[in-house]
């Protein structure tokens, strides 16, 4: 147990952050560090930046903007390694990232001061991730930290490697890196209170994150939501809610999926990721036989406003027809087609690409064969082929050629299959014995006025 009894109120606050979600994963860190796992092929969606809020994941104590800005103004030192060093920054600016870690190396082989050498390794290591080459990142880290084992910026040095080992897919290794970052943390001497206990907060978040990217989505969802439960306003519960519906929705606990993402809903309700949201409350409520409630959800998301969705139309679109497809597509498959009907007419209107138009268009020609409706299956479907002008003298896609030719026979089915039955009412009643029923009562009645009439001459005066 952590024992923080002693400490000044700030260092027992640190403590009480790490212990929150420290202590009952670290067990199960320790089992698995003396393995390095693969890397993740789970079908997870793509990882997203959740940690904190613009939380620097290494705190450069002297970044290339601050070497220039001390060369400019302090004229106290003139050494040439400062010159170097700034000589370094100001090609790091200028985009010249060869010849600013030509001059890093220079330096680390002169005798400079220490803290020449701690800023041109910490630039060298900066230089490395920014090319993505994570294993030399991850070596001149490890270097950095043996060099100076109590530097002040060693929890953060911890984390790149952390993120570092996290790329290369060590996610094991990662893991314990980012345990260190909080452990780190409370035995250095603490000044700047605030920006350590967000350095935790990132460490909490991506441990988070890479048990989410490893598939071990009980142990990422129970650290998500444990970090839902701090109160921390750098923390950005927007992201670590999106993920836990995520891992929630992918261990099939639709209950919790419905619940988080109307929360959601409630609390972001202008963030990006609400149509996909939306995608995910609609499919649990679907699966927990909530139909009526997953319509309702497919609806709002089709009728949504296009100023909501100005900002990231295509993201919206893709949603909004994903969402709709997939719950239409249910609702054929088990036989209610008035509703899947309803959303197809609107998913017809959202895109006028054929790419689009013309599948829709199908599926509301098979839905309106479900409900015995020819006349209007043969109306979609020609709506079908008569597109194939659009195309003039380009080729269209296979997929689309293969559309077209199924409406084509469809709408050639329908109309034979009207016609036969034409031919079968007419056989049953014949227009011949109908119309010999007709001249048989017609000569009758004739027959009648003719008798009636000589009867009336005879009995006149």
């Amino acid at each position: 147990m952590l024992a923080h009894r002693n400490l000044p109120v700030g260092c027992a606050a640190l403590v009480g952050l790490v212990s929150l979600l420290l202590l009952p994963l670290a067990a199960g860190a320790a089992a698995g560090a003396a393995a390095v796992s693969p890397p993740a092929t789970s079908p997870l969606p793509p990882p997203i930046a959740l940690a904190t809020k613009s939380v620097p994941l290494l705190v450069r104590p002297e970044p290339a903007t601050e070497v220039l800005r001390a060369a400019a103004t302090n004229s106290t030192d003139p050494s040439p390694f400062q010159a170097r060093l700034t000589e370094a920054a100001k090609a790091k600016l200028e985009l010249d990232p060869r010849g600013a870690e030509k001059i890093f190396v220079a330096l680390l082989a002169t005798n400079a001061p220490a803290a020449i050498h701690r800023s041109a390794m910490l630039e060298l290591a900066l230089l490395a991730e920014e090319a993505r080459q994570f294993a030399k990142a991850q070596q001149i880290l490890a270097q950095f930290l043996r060099r100076f084992p109590d530097d002040p910026a060693g929890p953060e040095v911890l984390m790149r490697q952390g993120l570092a080992y996290r790329e290369l897919g060590a996610n094991v290794m990662a893991l314990s890196k980012f345990y260190a970052v909080m452990s780190t943390a409370l035995s250095l001497k603490i000044e700047d209170l605030k920006h350590y206990q967000r350095v935790v907060l990132r460490a909490q978040t991506e441990i988070a994150e890479t048990y989410f990217l490893q598939g071990k989505l009980e142990e990422a969802a129970d650290f998500f939501k444990r970090l839902l439960q701090l109160e921390d306003p750098d923390l950005n519960k927007q992201h670590v809610r999106f993920k836990l519906i995520h891992a929630l929705s992918n261990l099939s606990r639709h209950t919790d999926v419905a619940t988080q993402a109307r929360t959601f809903i409630e609390r972001h309700p202008q963030a990006g990721e609400i149509p996909e949201v939306r995608f995910l409350l609609a499919a649990a409520l679907k699966k927990l036989g909530r139909t009526r409630e997953a319509m309702q959800e497919v609806m709002t998301l089709l009728e949504s406003q296009q100023g909501r969705a100005a900002s990231q139309p295509e993201n919206w679109i893709y949603w909004q027809q994903r969402t709709g497809n997939d719950i239409a597509n249910q609702l054929y498959k088990e036989g209610d087609h008035l509703n899947a009907l309803q959303i197809y007419q609107n998913l017809a209107g959202l895109s006028e690409a054929p790419e689009w138009q013309l599948p829709v268009l199908y599926q509301i020609g098979l839905v309106y064969e479900r409900l015995l409706q020819p006349q209007l299956a043969a109306e979609a479907y020609g709506k079908i082929t008569s597109r194939a002008k659009d195309f003039g003298t380009n080729t269209p896609a296979p997929s689309l050629v293969a559309v077209m030719e199924m409406a084509r026979w469809r709408k050639d089915h329908l109309e034979w299959q009207n016609k036969a039955e034409l031919e079968r009412l007419q056989l049953k009643f014949p227009p011949v014995l109908i119309r010999s029923t007709n001249s048989d009562s017609s000569d009758s009645s004739d027959s009648s006025n003719s008798s009636n009439s000589s009867n009336s001459s005879t009995n006149s005066p």
